[in-house]
């Protein structure tokens, strides 16, 4: 219906040549062919979209720094000194911290992209930005939900923890779109007034206040518990202060971990680090910034070690057995490959150099992998002939050579170096390399059996080490076999209490030139000085001799002490943890992730990190510009800021390209906003929130957000504008119109359709048949519930896609 109070738009705002707020660039770009426009129109289109997610996953990013932010406390704790315990709490609520900075990081450019719309629509209502909220409301409700819902291992469910808090914000997001429908088409058809638009923006703090309140259950029963006391809700944590890893939590699994002596410090503090991410709650913007670099081969924000992982899972199964050390480290059904001496020497004159090659743990199967010879100061073809190729190792064989041609030029030159090098095909499976992956050859000019001494004149371990390796060198020749013999001395260290010595026998094969002697070191769980004891080389045959260094201390450091091994583990945990913080600490590593695939870490790189990587290299660089979240101590507000004006104009340009392309293939916006638009600004939500469903205990990460970000894009996303229009018309005396058209029809579907996804979950979270959880549980009803979903995201999209072409008129 026509109001004679609305504003007339001029001519200029009827063109027909489909022109933007930015774009065109190019004079007479309408006269080109309109197909190979369109296309590039699409493309552009596309790009951006990968665009936006790398500057909302810096924007992102900056949220989490700021709502991370804790304030020290004090409490009585009879068993700290002094019996005052100082911890840690979170500043922001989480409940407040999603409604607020973190659902307006995952939708800012649906919101910008509204205001812009009308800020460069000379305060006139448009199409593009309403729609692209309502669109993307409802493949976040419909979509996301249903891959959540499917996406759970079998056998699983997942229930929201805070319902109270989704039950507000549930009611909150239908609430959204009848109140908007009731303005634009109820209330003053056609026009929104003023106090409409304040009371649309005014509900945004009104739903925070409410969910807060749900959060700290201030209208329920009062719970006596230290973090009801501290004022810490349902969704809040808090940590020892000085540690965000809690010296308990490793203490208890370290005493678990501590059954088992062949365990190093590295490893402990890998499953330390493991065991406090599995107790530790990750928030939607986590989950969001690891999705979106995913996507675009950024570096990832959680990596763990799979042998770690796997070990980790033993132990807390209580399936450990009596693992080695290399069992810890390369896992008990891999075959693991390497050189059998770390260096080998060769006379020039000897014609060649055998080089062995072993294969221990899992000798069943047949495992291949490849080997190369790499110059040093020798070089190929003068000093040797360069050798490439691949070895097998056929079932239960545990034992290869390779012999590598030595050239004699009869020419004195001094001693000089190759090196061979094992390599194995990409993701191979079953096996891995050893530590001694590459070997050392030195040519030299003499035929002496050589001298034998350790490498130092002592050693340093920790009684949980296993095994003290202590190398020993055949230095100035390698000509033949020779054994030597060599005897452990007691010194503070007693045998068989301590370590276990006694008397061997170290054999070098002809060439090779470093051996090692392991002792093994005995943890008795208890307190204990460090201690020392010797070990001397005698004996040798074949003609060596012993050298200067023939004796050597070993000296085992206690490590049983508690503050100071477990102030070494937290330690390393800490650094173990600093892989998964999300920001950068400088210029230096944002120009350094943006411009190496996969942030740098080449080796785990995948063939789409690199194709990602491409694509998105011009983004990368530009964005790296930003300042780092510890840009002058700002606590992530000044990257906030510049990220957010980044944000602003890549969404303009967004907003432009779609609705070019609309206009050259014939496509309405209200169309193109709940297609093209809404898909691609949430397929990383969607990405996130699946991460999220698998790796959380609760489903509020996955979907319990997902409502509150639908109100949000509401409140925020048309309240703002709203309220701006409202304002500029009021004050020349005009009505601010938003004609209901085929707006109006999208929100009545999207609300019915949200009615029955919302009682389907409701359904979902009492009814036997769906496992009485809201994501996962028995696999045909999970799979039905997927499917409806679906199918109202769908019918939804089709209803308001005809009722826009005026094929049907509801």
């Amino acid at each position: 219906m026509e109001n004679d109070t609305c504003p007339k738009r001029s001519e200029s705002g009827e063109q027909l040549a489909c022109p933007g707020l930015i774009l065109p660039l190019f004079p007479g770009e309408e006269d080109w062919n309109q197909g190979f426009r369109g296309f590039l129109y699409l493309v552009a289109l596309l790009w951006s979209f990968m665009g936006v997610a790398i500057v909302a996953d810096i924007f992102m990013v900056s949220i989490e720094v700021i709502t991370s932010k804790t304030k020290k406390i004090k409490l009585t704790n009879p068993s700290a000194p002094g019996g005052i315990e100082e911890v840690a709490i979170l500043v922001w609520n989480d409940t407040v911290a999603n409604l607020t900075l973190m659902a307006l990081g995952s939708s800012t450019p649906e919101i910008l992209l509204s205001i812009i719309e009308i800020v460069g629509n000379e305060f006139f209502a448009g199409e593009l930005g309403p729609s692209t909220i309502v669109g993307s409301a409802a493949f976040n409700l419909f979509v996301i939900t249903a891959v959540c819902i499917v996406s759970i291992p079998k056998g699983q469910t997942k229930r929201i923890r805070t319902i109270k808090v989704f039950m507000v914000t549930t009611s909150f997001s239908i609430f959204a779109y009848i109140w908007l429908f009731l303005v634009v088409s109820v209330i003053s058809e056609g026009v929104v007034q003023l106090w409409e638009a304040i009371v649309t923006f005014m509900c945004f703090p009104i739903l925070i206040i409410i969910a807060f309140i749900a959060d700290k259950d201030y209208c329920g029963e009062k719970k006596e518990t230290t973090e009801i006391e501290l004022g810490v809700g349902e969704g809040e944590k808090f940590f020892t202060a000085g540690h965000d890893v809690d010296r308990e939590v490793v203490r208890d699994f370290m005493k678990e971990v501590g059954k088992h002596p062949d365990i190093d410090e590295t490893m402990i503090a890998k499953l330390v680090a493991i065991e406090r991410q599995q107790h530790q709650h990750h928030s939607r913007g986590w989950y969001r910034v690891n999705a979106s670099r995913n996507m675009t081969g950024r570096s990832k924000v959680e990596e763990q070690d799979p042998q770690a992982l796997e070990l980790y899972h033993k132990i807390k199964n209580k399936e450990l057995p009596a693992l080695s050390k290399e069992d810890l480290e390369y896992g008990t059904e891999n075959a693991v490959v390497e050189f059998s001496a770390t260096s080998y020497s060769v006379m020039e004159n000897a014609g060649r150099v055998k080089v062995g090659m072993v294969r221990r743990g899992n000798t069943k199967n047949q495992v291949m992998f490849k080997y190369e010879t790499l110059d040093g100061t020798a070089e190929s073809e003068s000093d040797y002939v360069p050798q490439k190729g691949t070895l097998v190792f056929e079932p239960e064989e545990t034992e290869k050579f390779i012999e590598i041609e030595i050239i004699d030029d009869n020419e004195w030159e001094p001693d000089e170096t190759f090196f061979v090098k094992m390599t194995l095909e990409e993701k191979p499976s079953g096996i891995v390399l050893g530590k001694h992956p590459i070997t050392e050859v030195t040519i030299i000019n003499d035929d002496e059996p050589g001298t034998l001494e350790f490498a130092k004149t002592s050693f340093l371990v920790t009684e949980n080490i296993g095994n003290a390796e202590l190398p020993v060198q055949r230095l100035n020749g390698c000509d033949g076999r020779i054994e030597v013999t060599w005897r452990t001395k007691d010194i503070e260290a007693v045998n068989g209490k301590d370590f276990e010595g006694g008397e061997g026998t170290l054999v070098f094969e002809h060439g090779e030139r470093e051996k090692s002697i392991n002792i093994p070191i005995i943890d008795d769980q208890e307190y204990e000085k460090d201690e020392s004891f010797q070990v001397e080389l005698f004996d040798p045959t074949g003609g060596a001799q012993l050298g200067r260094l023939k004796k050597t201390v070993v000296t085992i450091i206690n490590d049983d002490d508690y503050k100071t091994i477990l102030d070494r583990v937290v330690n390393i945990t800490h650094i173990n943890m600093d892989r998964l913080k999300l920001g950068n600490s400088s210029y230096g590593d944002q120009f350094v992730d943006a411009m190496n695939v996969n942030g740098g870490d080449v080796e785990n790189a995948t063939f789409g990190d690199y194709i990602t990587h491409l694509l998105t290299f011009g983004w990368k660089v530009i964005f790296a510009i930003i300042p780092p979240p510890s840009f002058l101590n700002s606590g992530g507000w000044i990257t906030f800021v510049v990220a957010l004006a980044f944000i602003g104009l890549l969404t303009a340009i967004i907003g432009d390209l779609a609705s070019i392309f609309g206009c050259i293939v014939g496509i309405k916006d209200s169309v193109t906003a709940i297609t093209f638009v809404a898909l691609g600004t949430s397929l990383p939500d969607l990405f996130a929130s699946k991460t999220a469903a698998n790796n959380e205990k609760y489903a509020d990460a996955a979907i319990g957000n997902v409502t509150g970000s639908n109100s949000v894009n509401v409140f925020l996303g048309l309240g703002t504008p709203w309220v701006i229009a409202a304002i500029y018309w009021s004050s020349k005396g005009q009505d601010f119109c938003v004609p209901a058209g085929s707006l109006g029809v999208s929100v009545v579907v999207y609300t019915i359709c949200a009615l029955l996804c919302v009682s389907l979950i409701a359904a979902r979270r009492f009814l036997e048949p769906f496992g009485k959880a809201e994501l996962g549980g028995p696999m045909p009803t999970r799979y039905m519930s997927g499917a409806f979903l679906v199918f109202l995201w769908f019918m939804y999209v089709l209803l308001s896609s005809l009722q826009a072409y005026e094929i049907i008129n509801l």
